[in-house]
C-alpha cells in the first residue's frame, strides 16, 4: 500500500464518523487508528482525520472492508462494581466488555463508569452516537446515589450548586442534598451535566468526604430502574427515535 496524503473531497461524510458509526469504537479512538495508519481509502493509506469519504470509495481498517452501519441500537447495563470500561485492560483487570452477554453485537459505552463505581452504563452499536449523548452539550443530567465516609458541612452543598476549582481544574454546578445518614456515613443525592473523570470522588474529596459507595441511577431520559445487577436491557426502538430525534449529529 502506498502512503499519501488524505485526497479533498468537497461533500460526504467524515472518515471517523464512519467508522464510528457502524460501531467498531468511537469517533475520538476511530480518530486515533487514522493518525496511526490503521486505516486505507481505496488502498491508500490515511493519516489525517480531517477527510471526508462518499459511499463508492472502499474503506479498510487494519486490512479489512469497513462494514455497511447496522440500525441504531441503545442498551441499559447495570454495571457492578470491579468491572473497568473498557475493551482491553492493560492491567489485566476484568472488563465491563467482557462480561457482557455473547448475543450482543460489538457495543461502545456512553461515557465511563470507573471501576468502583455501579450503576447504569448505556451501551450502543454506534460509536457516532455515544458521541454526541456523552458530550456536556447535550444538556443532560447524570444522577447519582452517593454514600461517602467523614463530617458534611451544610455550607459544602452551597458550594457546590455554584461550581468548584479542585487542583486547578473548575467544575460546573452539582445540585446534591443529604438523603439519609447511616452511622458515620452520608448517603447523598447527586445530579450533575458535564461528568469529568472521578469528578464526584474528587469534588466530595475536596471537601473532606470520602466517597465508598456511587451508583448512577439515570442518565438523560433512561433509568437504571429495576435491572439486577449485571443485567443488559435493550432500549425500545421508539424511545431512540425520540431521542434521536433532538439531537443534531454533525
Amino acid at each position: 500500500m502506498t502512503k499519501e496524503k488524505a485526497p479533498k473531497v468537497a461533500s460526504g461524510e467524515r472518515l471517523a464518523k464512519r467508522i464510528a458509526r457502524v460501531g467498531l469504537c468511537s469517533r475520538r479512538e476511530a480518530e486515533r487508528w487514522i493518525e496511526t495508519g490503521r486505516v486505507c481509502i481505496d488502498g491508500k493509506i490515511i493519516k489525517s482525520p480531517a477527510v471526508n469519504i462518499m459511499d463508492s470509495q472502499r474503506i479498510t481498517v487494519d486490512g479489512k472492508v469497513l462494514p455497511a452501519a447496522a440500525p441504531t441500537r441503545l442498551w441499559y447495563y447495570h454495571k457492578p462494581r470491579g468491572l473497568v470500561t473498557t475493551h482491553r485492560d492493560p492491567q489485566g483487570r476484568p472488563t465491563v466488555f467482557g462480561h457482557l452477554p455473547s448475543v450482543l453485537p460489538r457495543v461502545v459505552s456512553v461515557g465511563r463508569l470507573d471501576l468502583n463505581s455501579e450503576g447504569l452504563l448505556l451501551l450502543t452499536n454506534d460509536g457516532e452516537l455515544a458521541r454526541h449523548l456523552e458530550l456536556p452539550s447535550s444538556g443532560w443530567q447524570r444522577h447519582y446515589r452517593v454514600r461517602a465516609f467523614g463530617k458534611l458541612e451544610p455550607a459544602f452543598l452551597d458550594r457546590l450548586a455554584k461550581g468548584i476549582i479542585v487542583d486547578g481544574t473548575r467544575y460546573g454546578p452539582i445540585q446534591a442534598m443529604v438523603t439519609r445518614k447511616q452511622g458515620a456515613n452520608v448517603w447523598l443525592s447527586v445530579s450533575l451535566v458535564e461528568g469529568k473523570n472521578r469528578e464526584i470522588r474528587k469534588i466530595l474529596e475536596h471537601l473532606g468526604l470520602k466517597v465508598n459507595r456511587l451508583i448512577r441511577v439515570s442518565y438523560g431520559p433512561f433509568r437504571l430502574g429495576r435491572l439486577p445487577r449485571g443485567g443488559v436491557k435493550e432500549i425500545p426502538k421508539k424511545l431512540i427515535a425520540e431521542v434521536l430525534s433532538k439531537i443534531k449529529r454533525t
